[in-house]
């Protein structure tokens, strides 16, 4: 990664390829999400929560059941018709130029395009409707890492994240296991008193609490299309 900060001068003539393809780095099992974004996220996608490095705990879009697989894309794009930000915002990022945010450029992405996809600026330097939408993207991302370390405190405050295993067997008879993430425990929920279920409505958290619960279905989705991807691969 090499970002450099945006500038209508030095980048007067950047493209950004934004078709969707493991070409481009798409090819991921699983994107970070923010807790705005629930809604539509558990409309296609799973929710589950990743324990990052430092111990903090990431709520993520699972895109596959395997390291390196997503099977949301498809030959024709993305089969889903919502991209999570963290892939949506493509080679941009969120940098400090002093005590200001600004919006940097990754120069070596390779959806840096050379003489195709969409332009960053007009001739005149002018930003173009592709730029404006990266600049709401980063901005609602800015602000659900500021918001995460509250919605993460509140499930822990209640112990209401459990790991899970997922063991899936395919219709070739392959098995495949899911380890390495954290759900919501129905169970304990269920068990809090009104008192603390009052608290986390007032806070925000209760409906992207249920949202995770019911995009569990989606496992099920997950399932299916990795059967559909053994078959078109026999």
């Amino acid at each position: 990664m090499n970002p450099v900060l945006l500038d209508n001068n030095t980048h007067r003539d950047l493209r950004i390829v934004t078709t969707r393809g493991a070409a481009w780095g798409d090819d991921l099992m699983a994107t970070p999400i923010f807790v705005s974004e629930f809604r539509d996220v558990q409309a296609h996608y799973p929710i589950v929560f990743q324990r990052e490095e430092g111990g903090a705990m990431q709520p993520m879009a699972l895109l596959g059941l395997r390291k390196g697989e997503n099977l949301f894309l498809e030959p024709q794009g993305w089969a889903a018709h919502y991209v999570p930000l963290a892939m949506e915002r493509g080679p941009f990022m969120i940098g400090r130029a002093g005590d200001q945010l600004m919006i940097h450029v990754d120069i070596d992405s390779p959806r840096i395009g050379r003489g195709e996809g969409e332009p960053v600026f007009l001739p005149h330097g002018a930003t173009t409707e592709y730029l404006e939408r990266v600049n709401s993207v980063l901005s609602s991302i800015h602000q659900g890492v500021e918001a995460m370390p509250a919605f993460v405190a509140a499930l822990a405050q209640h112990q209401l994240l459990e790991s899970f295993v997922l063991d899936v067997e395919a219709d070739d008879g392959s098995q495949n296991r899911l380890a390495g993430f954290h759900t919501i425990n129905e169970e304990r929920l269920a068990k809090l008193d009104p008192q603390a279920i009052g608290e986390l409505h007032a806070q925000g958290w209760l409906t992207p609490i249920y949202m995770t619960i019911a995009s569990t279905s989606h496992f099920r989705d997950l399932i299916e299309r990795y059967n559909q991807r053994l078959a078109r691969a026999a």
